[in-house]
């Protein structure tokens, strides 16, 4: 999803569907493009994690 997200084959989500509902799978994609967001964008200001 994260390189090509235009050339996820249709059997992917067929795949998917077998196990989750439509909705389920909304939240998963947003929750993994999220993920891949907050990467990106602490990546590009060279943000690191305060472990406290």
């Amino acid at each position: 999803m994260t390189h090509a997200a235009a050339a996820i084959r249709e059997t992917v989500l067929e795949d998917l569907r077998k196990y989750y509902t439509e909705e389920q799978i909304v939240e998963l994609t947003l929750v993994i493009c999220l993920a891949n967001f907050t990467n990106r964008f602490n990546d590009a200001l060279q943000v690191t994690p305060d472990l406290g």
